[in-house]
């Protein structure tokens, strides 16, 4: 792909499997209010919009705040036991900083819980910049997040590309005017995906390098 200069990549399920740490969490926060305990698949649906996004739909809106602590207190040392990163991850973004290619984080989930993940699976070095969408007024899809990244390297849109995994990626891409390449290890399925048209759908995070 001729021009791209800056990489930015999503962080839950596209580069960190940290599924099994969100299902703990999560079910831990229901138990804990007595809310029933919901299967693997439903919470993985679920994921994508933040925390308190993820608890909302599930518990009455007089127990959220409570449910949020919870979720959180428990997710600090849930992250670290259950979390990793998926195949070929740290190939991958060592390619692309040899290739001379700015790397960059956006995600939804909050910059505390974003860099506890990355800092205990080792992925500090590879990137020039992390911003999370608590210290911004939009979560993705809203474009925001994609384009305070672009604008701290003082690149054009044609300049960036976004890898995600799931349908609000694709449209936070869409909305900032980058491209997209999706990957098929997040929680939206490959038809959602192929609706929301990215530039590019790939199985496993290794396939950039040969869109690149």
């Amino acid at each position: 792909m001729k021009g791209i200069k800056l990489i930015i990549f999503d962080l839950d399920g596209t580069l960190v499997d940290a599924y099994p740490a969100i299902i703990k969490s999560f079910n831990y926060t229901m138990s804990k209010l007595g809310y029933p305990q919901q299967k693997s698949l439903t919470i993985r649906r679920a994921v994508g919009r933040g925390d308190e996004n993820l608890l909302k739909p599930f518990v009455r809106r007089k127990d959220l705040k409570k449910a949020v602590l919870l979720y959180r207190k428990h997710h600090k040392t849930a992250l670290l036991q259950y979390s990793r990163l998926f195949p070929s991850v740290d190939k991958v973004l060592t390619k692309l900083r040899e290739k001379g290619f700015k790397l960059a984080v956006a995600s939804n989930r909050p910059t505390k819980f974003s860099l506890i993940l990355i800092r205990h699976l080792g992925l500090k070095k590879y990137f020039a910049y992390v911003l999370c969408a608590d210290k911004l007024k939009h979560l993705k899809p809203h474009p925001e997040i994609l384009r305070k990244i672009r604008q701290r390297f003082s690149l054009k849109p044609g300049q960036t590309l976004y890898v995600g995994d799931m349908t609000i990626d694709a449209q936070a891409a869409g909305n900032a005017k980058v491209k997209a390449v999706i990957v098929t290890t997040g929680s939206s399925s490959k038809t959602e995906i192929i609706r929301e048209k990215p530039f590019r759908i790939i199985r496993r995070i290794i396939d950039l390098l040969k869109v690149l």
